[in-house]
């Protein structure tokens, strides 16, 4: 009897032990499971502030950027208009006036034309295709270099905010090219499949060094942006040999 009694105690002694183990490992295991639920609560709270971040600092910029375009409009181009026109409406001859007047008419559209750009409303009613070949006629009509633009596949709808990012992200390739390539010529490439947009940018200017790009240059800040879509910034340059650059996004089938 007191072996049969001493085997009992040790199996619910046991037992009572396993049970133990067992509550903790699962108290551990819900511990651990809401620590990983938290940490990716916080990671994704950090991913949808840079995302709108991203957003803002591009909203901010293309308006800058479309100011610069405006003032340099209303100082070149409206304001020889309205010199002409003055000139003409002041004039004796009938025909003098009445060009005079075509030419407001003409300047009225101009400045309701500039009006409309200064609200981003506009980045939902253009088509990125209609976008690029817009930006490279400024670079035509102001004699900086010849271009090209390829397009291949349907025009791909993309949200605002996304198309707000990677239009400025464009402009800003653009930039660079205008600021440090010196390239005779500029083409693009615009290629849409199921599966993603994928748009090239090349110039034949003077190309640099990749390897020597810092992170806190404007290439860095470019890639980040692409990241914040879901997309990819790939660039190719050697001293000489003129850049290629990459973009790349995904496309969300519906």
């Amino acid at each position: 009897m007191d072996n049969s009694g001493t085997e009992v105690f040790y199996i619910v002694l046991l037992g009572f032990i396993l049970m133990l183990l067992m509550g903790s490992f699962i108290v551990t295991m819900v511990i651990i499971h809401r620590q990983k639920q938290l940490q990716n609560k916080q990671k994704l709270a950090a991913l949808r502030a840079e995302y709108e971040k991203t957003i803002i600092n591009a909203e901010k910029e293309i308006r800058e950027n479309t100011l610069t375009h405006v003032g340099r409009e209303l100082h070149d181009n409206i304001g020889q208009l309205l010199s002409l026109a003055k000139m003409n409406l002041s004039s004796s001859k009938p025909e003098k006036v009445s060009e005079g007047k075509s030419m407001i008419n003409q300047i009225i559209k101009e400045v309701r034309s500039l009006s409309k750009s200064l609200n981003l409303d506009w980045v939902e009613s253009i088509t990125l295709s209609d976008f690029i070949q817009n930006e490279l006629g400024k670079l035509e009509s102001a004699a900086f270099c010849q271009t090209q633009f390829i397009k291949s596949g349907e025009e791909v709808n993309l949200d605002k905010d996304k198309k707000i990012i990677l239009i400025r992200t464009i402009q800003e390739c653009l930039n660079n090219a205008i600021k440090h390539a010196k390239p005779k010529n500029i083409s693009f490439t615009m290629e849409t499949t199921q599966e993603q947009l994928m748009i090239c940018i090349k110039d034949d200017g003077v190309g640099f060094n990749t390897s020597q790009v810092s992170s806190g240059s404007g290439m860095f800040n470019l890639k980040n942006r692409m990241l914040t879509i879901g997309g990819n910034f790939e660039i190719k340059s050697n001293p000489g040999e003129g850049t290629d650059i990459k973009l790349s996004l995904p496309i969300s089938n519906p």
